[in-house]
């Protein structure tokens, strides 16, 4: 091979080199069009497809981001080779457990030379000039005595990454077994060596133990510790196993809890003995009592005033730490006086502040009152009705009920006798039927629907002309339709349209001009003010007849603004609605007639 590559010139050896390094030219704006069409070609169908390494055709409407091979993959041409099953390299590596055999194969006993065998010892796997035996005045080809076991046959092992890098390939466990026999050796010597000393010698005794303590002090655990040499740390057992344990103090299960995850029970689980009897008072206890909260306090401002600037620590200046808060906590009190001071100087009101303490503005008792499942009191007293600063249960003039407990027709009244004049006199159940009710409901808002004879017969007589002037129109409408069924067929659809449109603003107007004249005899006729009411509630049902015959019509051949009045309503007419209207607010709305 070194000669055959020495033939080749120098000169071509750096051509192919720079050939090798040169990067890729950039396609010119002809190749990219030539190479647009020939894709578009061979979709098409008339280009032949391209074709990869294996001579397979490679379909042109594979998208590109599947046939395109990544740039690591080193391919000369198209290929899809890179989608495919790729073969997995472990396959043709070698196991954990196969390593070089040791030794010789002594299964076969060979008592006769063999041709090809190595002629100083015999071996059929190697020849004299490799053998490693002495060599024999007498070779085994000539003698066939001692002809030593052939060697075994090496496997070929080929390593993967990790097998590659494995410090314990090739490693016999069996081998670990002579080491622990060897030290267990070693120590059974110096116990044997150690017992006979102290045959020769008993005062070594006393001497050797205190020897080994100090020597083995280190490796004591303490207890409630764990050392751990290789983390380098002291781990500390939640729990020392000489010391009763949290959840046998109180064997209640209602007693406190106790959390198994973290072991821990901050409540006090024996809450009836003294804190000072209890070996065991609880987490809390220990975590806030004595001077742990003045300490908690003083880190806080610690901390709050090294990020104000004042360079002081809580450990390492705890006396200096200490004036400082004293002084802070002095002159915040001095300026939060200072500022109540003001405001009550600018707004009074200092004997406001002149309070009875807290246990009795609060009521405060240490009455016992123990309730059932049903909210019923069992034993005790149920606290007192809280009363409030108005009077309460108190009726005048022979009242049984409060003014406000009846709501009838548009009124309040009272319940207890139905009177809807307020501080009337009670007469009870005579009351009801009596003149001053009947004087209260002629008072009171009419029916809409016209109770009494006269109001029908205005009604009626207002109805009336309404009627006709319907009719009318209906019977117009009737000959302009029969007019326009029998007209020449010459006329256009859009005469027809127009001519509707004039009648039906002719319509409107009449409507309007009509509803006006009604209103206006309406308001003429009465003088008195309670005709002036009736008039206006009547009114008011004829805008709300007009209201629903316009909503039954068409919504595009209402008229304009056609749903409500433009003019102010009167004073007549806003007492109407008022008395009128439903009052959703009336809380004895559901319990009366509505």
């Amino acid at each position: 091979m070194a000669n055959s590559a020495s033939r080749v010139p120098i000169s071509v050896l750096l051509h192919d080199k720079a050939s090798e390094d040169e990067e890729p030219k950039k396609k010119s704006r002809e190749d990219w069009r030539k190479a647009k069409e020939l894709e578009e070609a061979r979709k098409a169908g008339t280009a032949p497809a391209a074709v990869d390494e294996e001579g397979r055709d490679i379909n042109p409407h594979i998208p590109q981001y599947i046939s395109s091979a990544p740039w690591y993959y080193n391919t000369a041409g198209p290929t899809l080779k890179h989608q495919r099953p790729q073969d997995d390299p472990k396959a043709h590596c070698s196991g954990i457990d196969e390593w070089y055999k040791r030794g010789v194969d002594t299964s076969k006993i060979v008592t006769k030379y063999r041709k090809g065998a190595c002629e100083n010892c015999g071996a059929m796997t190697h020849k004299r000039i490799d053998c490693m035996e002495r060599p024999r005045k007498v070779g085994a080809k000539f003698s066939a005595k001692q002809i030593a076991h052939d060697e075994f046959l090496q496997p070929k092992i080929v390593s993967d990454y990790d097998g590659k890098r494995d410090r314990w390939a090739g490693y016999d466990p069996a081998n670990h077994r002579e080491i622990v026999e060897e030290y267990l050796k070693i120590e059974q010597a110096k116990r044997e060596l150690r017992a006979q000393k102290l045959k020769e010698n008993p005062d070594l005794a006393e001497e050797e133990g205190e020897s080994d303590e100090d020597k083995y002090v280190d490796e004591v655990d303490m207890p409630g510790t764990k050392v751990d040499s290789k983390q380098r740390i002291t781990v500390r057992n939640l729990r020392i196993r000489e010391d009763t344990a949290k959840y046998l103090r109180n064997l209640d299960p209602n007693s406190a809890y106790y959390d198994p995850k973290t072991r821990s029970m901050r409540d006090n689980p024996t809450p009836n003995l003294n804190p000072d009897e209890t070996e065991f008072a609880g987490e809390n206890f220990v975590r806030f009592s004595g001077d742990i909260k003045k300490h908690a306090q003083a880190q806080l401002f610690a901390w709050e005033a090294y990020g104000k600037g004042v360079d002081v620590h809580v450990l390492a200046e705890p006396t200096k730490l200490e004036l400082l808060q004293k002084e802070y906590d002095k002159k915040k009190s001095q300026f939060k006086d200072e500022v109540k001071n003001k405001v009550l100087e600018q707004y009074g009101g200092e004997e406001h502040l002149v309070v009875p303490p807290k246990a009795l503005l609060l009521a405060q008792t240490e009455n016992y009152v123990e309730y059932s499942r049903q909210g019923k009191i069992i034993k005790g007293q149920d606290k007192p009705i809280i009363r409030s600063r108005y009077e309460e249960d108190v009726y005048i003039n022979n009242h049984t009920t409060i003014w406000g407990s009846l709501w009838k027709n548009g009124c309040w009244g009272y319940k207890c006798c139905e009177s809807m004049i307020k501080n009337s006199y009670c007469v009870g159940e005579n009351g009801k039927s009596s003149a001053v009710m009947k004087v209260a409901e002629s008072i009171t808002l009419p029916r809409t629907d016209v109770a009494n004879e006269s109001d029908q017969e205005t009604a009626e007589a207002t109805r009336a002309p309404v009627k006709v002037s319907v009719e009318k129109e209906q019977s117009e409408e009737i000959s302009h339709t029969r007019n326009d069924s029998g007209s020449d067929s010459d006329h256009k659809t859009s005469d027809r349209v127009s001519e509707k449109s004039k009648k039906s603003k002719k319509k409107r107007k009449k409507e309007k001009r009509r509803h006006e004249r009604e209103e206006k005899k309406l308001q003429e006729k009465a003088p008195d003010e309670k005709d002036k009411l009736q008039l206006a509630l009547e009114v008011e049902a004829l805008s709300q007849k007009r209201a629903e015959e316009l909503l039954k019509q068409d919504e595009r051949k209402r008229p304009y603004n056609s749903m409500y009045d433009v003019k102010a309503p009167t004073e007549e007419e806003i007492e109407a609605y008022m008395m009128k209207r439903r009052r959703e607010e009336d809380p004895m709305l559901a319990f009366m007639g509505k």
